[in-house]
């Protein structure tokens, strides 16, 4: 049945200047929306606070996953905000060549870069050929695939590791997934204890491993246990051989058993859980720290706010509505969406880096960078903007632009959305009007079992670390690596930044 909830449309009747107008923050090129905190704009009489820049002075890094979203964002921020030493960064390419083209193409010349290109002018190229180091290698074979050479330079001259490097799709294939995600740390983590000099290992995960617990969730290490032993998930997988031709379909369909077996939705976030059980378990006396990041969505303020790399969580969700083929959803309207910009998870990870990289605690460190508790915005909310975006700036010319309508069974969801989208299209028998309102209706019944979790999702993640460590921080540091969910203006957020930059960055 649908939702039938007592939620004011709080948010109907925008009259804001969006994509295109000139007031929109958006298309202010390296220049981030105002920032309204006085306390923080003053700059007298500056604390240590945790001590970000001195950390990173002269510091040497190694990066994987430089040419993913929140990978590209940080190491874009540690280079243009702090004096690091080196950045080594893992590229998977067929030779050195190949990398060096990588790097060029994939993260210097990226869009977002163009703020550090600005701000050295002439001097860019020369600084970033002192500064970064493109490394040929693969996170999925031994010692990362690297050569002799960038072993020993590495081992000797690496301060902290960031290992940022994973797969993000849902439901790729279990062998596949866990390898990525569940091997691979290992392998980084196993390079780590050879290094001479290290002082932190960070590890990139998701708030979504901890799926299985309900409520308010602590910034806690998982440990093995709970009837999931990894040992016997790789024995599983090396028994397991597909009796046909597709071992594709067949390695997606297991890994989704297993991880519903074993109380997860996705096969992505099980093999994350994995990862970090593993990282816990073998990393001897190497400090640990691990950042769980919900849904990353685009850059709020710096350095180009609205930028984006491929589609996210809401990105299908919001080209799907734009476009007038999800006039209902499957979903609770009041649980939130939990959504973190990428710079602030950036500048979370930078930040907790400086703070634990000196410390050498036993345990390791577990930072949630999520906005459920601190600033929640539901389902109910995000649609409501939505409808008030797509209203004043269609995506298409025609496209059916109503308020969604809540389910929170999927039969009628289904069927809801089938006569919504059969009656815009005009009905009648036409053959291929109705095999068009089917391929329709499919895809965004797809859409919506595959972010089923996020829609029913009955946790909210606690951020005691991540709020303590902003506490600490000096006024500088606050207002040099924003990262306080609570300053976030959502309405703002999506309507001047977020869907213009969806629409910017993702679609075109």
């Amino acid at each position: 049945m649908p939702f039938t909830t007592n939620i004011p449309p709080k948010f109907n009747g925008f009259s804001m200047k969006i994509l295109g107008k000139r007031n929109s923050h958006f298309s202010r090129r390296c220049h981030p929306p105002p920032f309204d905190q006085a306390a923080v704009s003053d700059r007298e009489e500056m604390d240590a606070g945790i001590g970000i820049l001195e950390f990173f002075a002269g510091k040497n890094i190694f990066v994987t996953g430089a040419t993913g979203l929140l990978g590209k964002v940080i190491v874009e921020k540690i280079l243009r905000s702090t004096s690091v030493g080196k950045i080594y960064l893992l590229i998977k390419a067929k030779d050195k060549e190949d990398a060096f083209n990588r790097l060029n193409c994939e993260i210097i010349n990226s869009e977002l870069f163009t703020c550090l290109k600005e701000k050295h002018g002439k001097s860019f190229e020369a600084f970033v050929k002192a500064k970064v180091i493109a490394v040929m290698g693969d996170i999925g074979h031994p010692n990362l695939g690297m050569d002799f050479e960038s072993i020993e330079s590495i081992r000797k001259d690496v301060n902290v590791i960031i290992h940022s490097a994973a797969s993000t799709t849902f439901y790729e294939r279990y062998d596949l997934l866990f390898d990525t995600n569940v091997n691979a740390p290992q392998r980084v983590m196993r390079f780590a204890k050879t290094c001479d000099k290290l002082d932190l290992f960070t590890h990139i995960s998701t708030a979504y491993v901890t799926e299985r617990e309900e409520g308010v969730i602590l910034e806690k290490p998982l440990n093995m246990g709970g009837g999931l032993d990894v040992a016997d998930e790789i024995s599983l997988l090396l028994k397991s051989s597909p009796n046909n031709i597709d071992a594709t379909n067949f390695f997606i369909k297991f890994g989704q058993q297993r991880a519903k077996l074993m109380g997860w939705s996705t096969t992505y976030q099980l093999c994350k859980a994995m990862g970090e059980m593993c990282l816990n378990e073998m990393r001897g006396d190497v400090p640990l720290l691990i950042i769980r990041p919900a849904c990353i969505e685009s850059c709020y303020r710096e350095p180009l706010p609205g930028w984006i790399q491929g589609l996210r969580t809401l990105g299908p969700v919001i080209i799907s509505y734009g476009k007038g083929i999800l006039p209902a959803y499957y979903a609770n309207p009041q649980v939130p969406l939990d959504v973190v910009p990428a710079d602030m998870v950036a500048n979370t990870t930078i930040a907790a880096i400086a703070k634990q990289g000196n410390r050498h605690v036993a345990q390791p460190i577990v930072y949630h960078t999520a906005s459920s508790l601190e600033n929640p915005i539901t389902w109910f909310d995000i649609f409501e903007h939505l409808y008030d975006y797509f209203k004043e700036t269609p995506l298409i010319e025609n496209a059916n632009i109503s308020k969604v309508k809540f389910f929170n069974n999927f039969e009628e969801f289904s069927k809801c959305l089938r006569e919504e989208i059969m009656r815009h299209s005009g009905g009648g028998d036409d053959r291929k009007i109705i095999r068009r309102c089917n391929a329709k209706a499919e895809y965004a019944e797809q859409l919506c079992k595959m972010y089923e979790f996020p829609g029913f999702l009955k946790q909210r993640f606690h951020t005691g670390n991540t709020q303590k460590l902003i506490q600490e921080m000096s006024k500088e540091e606050k207002l040099t690596f924003e990262m306080d969910v609570k300053n976030i203006d959502w309405k703002m957020y999506f309507h001047e930044i977020y869907f213009p930059g969806v629409t910017k960055y993702a679609i075109n």
